[in-house]
C-alpha cells in the first residue's frame, strides 16, 4: 500500500469526533491511487468493492436515465467521499463515478472496514457513523434539490 499523507487528509468528515491516533491508524489502511481527468473509477451496476475519499481532484458521480441519457448527481472534491455504500453492504454500485479534473485518490476496502470494526469496535462504530452521517446529508440535500425542482415545474 502507497503512503496516505495523513495531514492532508484528516479534516475530512470521514474522521468526525476521531483521535489522532486513530485517524492515522485509519490512513494507514487506505491504499493510494492516482487517476487521470476523464477516467472511470467505478460504473453504476458494477460490483461494489471500496470506499474513496478524494485527496485532490474532482470527481462526478451521474446516474444513468436511459440508456444514453446520463444525469450528473454531485460534483466532489477534496475531502469528500464516495462509493461508501460499498463498504456498508457490499452490494451494486448505484451511480458511476468519473474523474474530471487529475485526482489523487485513498480507497477502503470492505475486507478491511470489516476487519477495524470487529477488532477496533468503537473506532468502526465511529467510522461507521460518520459514513452514515455523510450519506444521509447527501440524501436531504437530494430531497431538497427533488422539491425545489418539482415546485418550480408546478408553478409553470
Amino acid at each position: 500500500m502507497n503512503q496516505v499523507n495523513f495531514s492532508s487528509i484528516k479534516d475530512s468528515p470521514l474522521f468526525k469526533g476521531m483521535a489522532t491516533s486513530e485517524i492515522e491508524y485509519l490512513c494507514s489502511l487506505f491504499t493510494l491511487s492516482q487517476v487521470g481527468e476523464g477516467k472511470t473509477v467505478f460504473i453504476e451496476n458494477m460490483p461494489g468493492k471500496s470506499l474513496y475519499l478524494i485527496h485532490q481532484g474532482t470527481v462526478q458521480i451521474s446516474q444513468m436515465l436511459a440508456e444514453v441519457d446520463e444525469q450528473e448527481l454531485i460534483t466532489l472534491d477534496a475531502g469528500d467521499i464516495f462509493g461508501e455504500m460499498a463498504v456498508i453492504d457490499g452490494g451494486h454500485r448505484s451511480a458511476t463515478a468519473r474523474v474530471t479534473k487529475k485526482a489523487v485518490l485513498y480507497s477502503l476496502d470492505q475486507k478491511t472496514f470489516n476487519t477495524v470494526t470487529s477488532e477496533k469496535p468503537r473506532l468502526g462504530i465511529q467510522l461507521t457513523l460518520n459514513i452514515v452521517r455523510i450519506f444521509t446529508a447527501r440524501i436531504r440535500t437530494a430531497k431538497k434539490d427533488y422539491r425545489t425542482m418539482l415546485t418550480a415545474s408546478l408553478a409553470r
